[in-house]
């Protein structure tokens, strides 16, 4: 499965704290689109789909959030609840945001632009497409 959990670089003072990302450094591609996802109910979940070649990483700059992850053969369930910690998640791997504390910021940096031929948005069609590739 291709996911990496990981620290990013913080410095802290009596002035508060700063966490910064580079591209292709702490970032293993080059970023084509932010985006974040706040508001979200605890009790509801998001996502429910998969990429055929975006790639992301998601950090939880706020609150917490749980990560299913599959890729067809495991599932693994990651917790982020730091905001200088970060989930890379490769392609063709399911996901599912859900536990989200009221307060819960989810930020997503993609490989890729918006294209909606890249979701996969039903899990059998998924498991068929991770067998046949």
């Amino acid at each position: 499965m291709e996911i990496t959990k990981k620290m990013f670089t913080l410095k802290q003072n009596k002035t508060g704290s700063l966490v910064f990302l580079e591209t292709l450094r702490d970032i293993p591609f080059q970023i084509k689109r932010v985006y974040y996802i706040y508001g979200v109910g605890e009790d509801d979940r998001r996502g429910f789909h998969a990429h055929r070649n975006l790639k992301q990483y998601l950090i939880c700059i706020h609150g917490s959030c749980k990560i299913l992850l599959d890729d067809g053969y495991e599932k693994r369930t990651v917790l982020l609840n730091q905001p200088n910690e970060g989930l890379y998640v490769g392609s063709k791997i399911w996901r599912e945001m859900y536990h989200f504390s009221p307060d819960a910021v989810l930020l997503v940096l993609a490989s890729e632009y918006y294209d909606e031929a890249d979701y996969i948005r039903n899990y059998e069609e998924f498991i068929a497409y991770v067998k046949e590739t």
